[in-house]
Order: C-alpha cells, then structure tokens, then sequence
C-alpha cells in the first residue's frame, strides 16, 4: 500500500482519553509508513503526552483570534468558531491529505470538505446529549449548536465509534445516517 498523507484535526492537545487516542491513532499510522500531522489550537508542552513533544509526532499548532469563551458563557459558539478556523487552516494548507480524522466537534467537517480528502469523523459521543438543556434559555442557546451537529455529522465519508453503546446511542440520535463501525483503540 502507498503511503498516504494523513492529517488529524483535534481541538486541544492536552492529557486526557481523547487526546490518548489521537496520540496512539497517529503512532499506529506513523508506524504503518503513513505520514501523519496533527492540527491543533492549543498544545500545551508542560501539559501533553510525550509523544507530541519530542518530535515523534509531527504536531501544527494554529493560532485562532476566537476566544474559548465570553466571560465564562458561550463556549459552545467559541469553540465551534475555533474549530471552523481550524479546519479553514487545514484546508488550505497545501499538503495533500489523504485522509482527514477528525473527532470532537463534527461542525469541521463541511469545511474540511474543501481538502478534497475522505474525512473520517471518530464521534466519542453525541454532544447534544452531553449537554444540559433544562432550562428554556439552554434550550434556545444549544437549539442552532444542536442542530449544526446533526446536520454535520453526517457530511463525513465514515463515522466510527468506540463501543456497541455509543453505536446504539449514535443510531438513536442520527436514525437517518448509516450505523457507524465500533473501533476499539
């Protein structure tokens, strides 16, 4: 198999599960021959896994003028604007990708359409289902951000899952998309 051109596109590269699987998803492809760049908005060296610091893993910080939130509120619209400037970055970067993975917030994907690569969107769990909505303002205020990832989601070539679970909580959300495939990392 040739060696593909794959970029991966992760909000905040920091410690935590979701970051683990970024870091060993771009090790097993590093390690298969693939040539593999992490995008990112905030890569914090005193603060991440040792891999996206010493030169293992080729990792592109991107600065946006996007705030991650206004006063405290409002951090789904910050981040869904910096991760919009994030994708905008990789698409007009002039690597030819291959591949784009993507995993977070789906409302990148759309414009990483422009990279004229397969986009794979890994989706740990629907967001709208993470977040509150008791309130009638929670409501109205999540109503556009809800509906952006709905939309969204299904604009990827291929949404995988990690577990059975979240694949039956993924078909409950998204009746109307294909049933993503469970990938263990």
């Amino acid at each position: 198999m040739q060696p593909l051109n794959i970029a991966i596109v992760h909000p905040n590269l920091g410690i935590g599960g979701a970051e683990r699987l970024v870091v060993d998803t771009a090790l097993a492809l590093q390690n298969r021959g693939h040539r593999v760049h992490i995008y990112t908005l905030h890569h914090d060296a005193a603060h991440s896994f040792s891999e996206t610091r010493d030169g293992t893993l080729d990792v592109r910080v991107v600065s946006s003028w996007f705030p991650s939130s206004v006063f405290g509120r409002m951090r789904i619209l910050c981040t869904t604007l910096q991760v919009q400037s994030l994708a905008r970055h990789v698409a007009a970067d002039h690597t030819q990708y291959d591949v784009v993975f993507v995993d977070i917030v789906s409302a990148a994907i759309p414009l990483l359409k422009y990279a004229q690569a397969h986009i794979l969107f890994y989706c740990h769990f629907p967001d709208l289902l993470l977040a509150p909505h008791e309130t009638r303002l929670q409501r109205v205020y999540r109503a556009p951000f809800d509906l952006l990832e709905r939309m969204t989601t299904g604009e990827a070539d291929r949404v995988v899952v990690n577990s059975r679970f979240t694949q039956e909580t993924f078909r409950r959300v998204f009746p109307t998309l294909p049933l993503p495939r469970v990938v263990h990392p």
